[in-house]
Order: structure tokens, then C-alpha cells, then sequence
């Protein structure tokens, strides 16, 4: 039937580029943007996909990932809950010398695990560990349940259901919210394409010197038959790519005038502490969004604590309801004011106008 170029659109720079680097060499009859709307972007990326629309004759699919099966079926585990187990704290076990105590099984024979050591996987063995205070409950508590059951229905914001049905947020080490809510949603509506007879080519705007993550980044492979992935800008610059845009006389998204580097989600779990105090300062809505997402989401955890973000402004091994305070929306806002590790206000920050422009990538001129 041909071959589709599906183009991943986020209304940044770099897939604005990809944009048109594919319609400039296979024309708007053969490539289909895609936009993976995740319920936690700016307004004016909205505004900005109308502006492409219009200005290159366009229209951009709009795709949202749904959660309300999970949802539901959370709802059914929650309220049935009956488990009867404790789970419990460990720490290892060390002999009157203090050498590591080796575990043993039932026959008194010594446990071994495979380790990588300087390249050779060696046998070592495994150290013997004991349960350390009484321990916590597996199930649910009524409590907890009634918490839970109260929020635990679709809003119809795909971030905020992903949140409600995994009772947390994403987090740098736990960054489900990419893979939940854009590359599912993107794989699938692919895989159907190739389904129906097509061959797919996905353009991706990703950029090499973007992170270490992408260092290796390969600008063409193929994933499976009729299924192949192009990454046209891997050996660009971030100027590169403003260039190339502007050349075309597409105008860059007005939130890189605005001080922000990234223009995804607004905000981004790993943002900066810039970040958050120009989020703070330009866009404070998007923050007290947050906070009542913290509401809810906390209580869909059975543990009944959950931030947006995941900052370490605590000491190694705190209490939850510390680690909550500390990395609550108000305390995170406070601290993105603050310089020297956090132990000082910048007395800058009220000085700058919050309206004034202010590119990190030299744009204002």
C-alpha cells in the first residue's frame, strides 16, 4: 500500500525540524505527523501546533494514551485486598570479627550468586540478612482503601490517570511517563499502519549531543519488517536546528523566548532548579495544577504520600512524611529561590522581570 512517514511532533524545535525535513523530501501527501498529547503540556504548545498547521498546510494527528481498564482494574484489587502477609526491612548479618554472615538453604549449604568482577562473572556468595522491626502490612488497610476508592476514577487527563493508577508519580529512576504516554501510544497507532499493508518510516528528532543517553544514537534502523526508525538530525546542534527552521521562515516555539529549554511537559519531573522558579514566575498555574495532583495521587498510594517531584532536600534514610514535606510543591518553589546548596535566597530573583525575554539559547537578539 505504499509507505507512510510518521513524524513524532512535540512542538519543539527539533521535531519541528524533522517536520520539515520530511515534508521537504517526501511532500504532506506521505508524511503524518504525529502529536502524543500527555495532559501536562503548556498551552501555547497547543497554540503552536495550530501555528504549524497553518503555515505549512498541514494536519497533525492528535493521540492520548487511556488508563481507564487499569483504572478499574485497580479499583477491583484495591477493594478485595485480603492479603494477609507483613513485608519487612532487612540488614545484613555480620560474625563476631564482622565478616559478612553467608545465607545458607534448608541442608546448611552455602548460597552462591553470578557477579561481574573486572569483566569475569565469578561466583560469590550471598550474605545472610535478618528482618529488622515489626514490619508492615502487604494489603491494603480499610483505611487506605476508603482513600483510594475515593479518587480512583477517570478524569480524562492521561498524566494525572497514569498517576492515579500507578499511586505515584514518574521519577528520574521510574520514568514511565515517556513510555506510557508517548511511545505506546505512538508504537501502536504505528504497528496498525503496518498492519493495514503500509511500511513505516518513524522520524525521530533526537540530537547526539542532546545527552549521554543519545551519544550513540544510530540515524537509521530497521525495528521489524516494514518498520524502520530515521533520526535525520543525530549529527546536528541545537543552533543547527533553530537555523534550519528559521531559514524556513518558521517561527521557534514562543517558549524558548520565555527561558525554557525544554518545551514538553510543563513542567518536567527533572526539571532544574532554574526551571521550576521560571515556571514559578511566568506559568504559576502549572504549579498549583501540581499540587492538587499531589492531593489525589496521594491518596490513590497505599502508602498515602506522593510529590511531583523527587528532589534530595532530605537526609539519607528520612521518615516518608519528611521526605513528603520536603518535596512538596510549596517547599520545591521555595527552595528553587534559593543558591549554595540551598542555604541562601537569591535576592536576584525578584529583580528579574518575569515578562522579559529570556532564551537560553540566544534567540532575544
Amino acid at each position: 500500500m505504499g509507505v507512510r512517514h510518521v513524524v513524532s511532533f512535540s512542538g519543539g524545535k527539533d521535531s519541528t525540524a524533522t517536520l520539515l525535513t520530511a515534508l521537504s523530501r517526501f511532500g504532506r501527501e506521505n508524511v503524518v505527523p504525529v502529536f502524543c498529547d500527555t495532559g501536562n503540556e503548556h498551552a501555547e504548545i497547543h497554540d503552536y501546533l495550530r501555528y504549524i498547521e497553518e503555515s505549512l498546510g498541514i494536519q497533525i494527528l492528535r493521540l492520548k494514551a487511556n488508563f481507564d481498564a487499569e483504572i478499574a482494574a485497580k479499583r477491583m484489587f484495591v477493594a478485595r485486598d485480603q492479603r494477609v502477609g507483613r513485608k519487612y526491612d532487612t540488614e545484613p548479618v555480620f560474625d563476631a570479627q564482622g565478616n559478612p554472615v553467608p545465607k545458607r538453604d534448608g541442608r546448611g549449604n552455602i548460597l552462591y550468586r553470578a557477579v561481574k568482577r573486572d569483566g569475569l562473572t565469578v561466583q560469590e556468595p550471598i550474605q545472610k540478612t535478618r528482618k529488622v522491626g515489626g514490619g508492615r502490612r502487604v494489603r491494603w488497610t480499610n483505611r487506605a482503601k476508603r482513600r483510594a476508592l475515593e479518587v480512583l476514577h477517570p478524569t480524562g487527563n492521561p498524566y494525572l490517570d497514569l498517576c492515579l493508577w500507578k499511586g505515584r508519580f514518574p521519577s528520574r529512576l521510574a520514568q514511565f511517563c515517556t513510555q506510557e504516554l508517548k511511545r505506546n501510544v505512538m508504537v501502536e497507532y504505528q504497528l496498525g499502519l503496518v498492519d493495514s499493508g503500509y511500511t513505516v518510516v518513524s522520524w525521530q528528532g533526537i540530537r547526539r549531543d542532546e545527552s549521554p543517553n543519545r551519544r550513540n544514537a544510530k540515524q537509521f534502523e530497521k525495528i521489524a519488517p516494514h518498520y524502520y526508525i530515521y533520526r535525520p538530525l543525530v549529527e546536528w546542534s541545537a543552533l543547527d536546528v533553530f537555523d534550519y527552521c528559521g531559514k524556513r521562515k518558521i517561527q521557534p516555539n514562543p517558549l524558548y523566548l520565555q527561558g525554557f529549554s525544554r518545551v514538553g511537559c510543563m513542567p518536567c519531573i527533572n526539571c532544574s532548579k532554574k526551571e521550576i522558579w521560571n515556571t514559578h514566575s511566568r506559568a504559576p498555574e502549572y504549579l498549583e495544577q501540581k499540587k492538587e495532583w499531589e492531593i489525589l495521587v496521594s491518596k490513590a498510594s497505599k502508602r498515602g504520600y506522593a510529590t511531583f517531584f523527587n528532589k534530595d532536600l532530605h537526609q539519607k534514610g528520612a521518615a516518608s512524611s519528611i521526605v513528603y514535606e520536603a518535596n512538596k510543591i510549596d517547599s520545591i518553589i521555595i527552595w528553587s529561590r534559593t543558591t549554595r546548596g540551598g542555604k541562601q535566597f537569591d535576592i536576584l530573583s525578584d529583580i528579574e522581570d518575569p515578562m522579559a525575554c529570556s532564551s537560553s539559547y540566544g534567540l532575544c537578539e
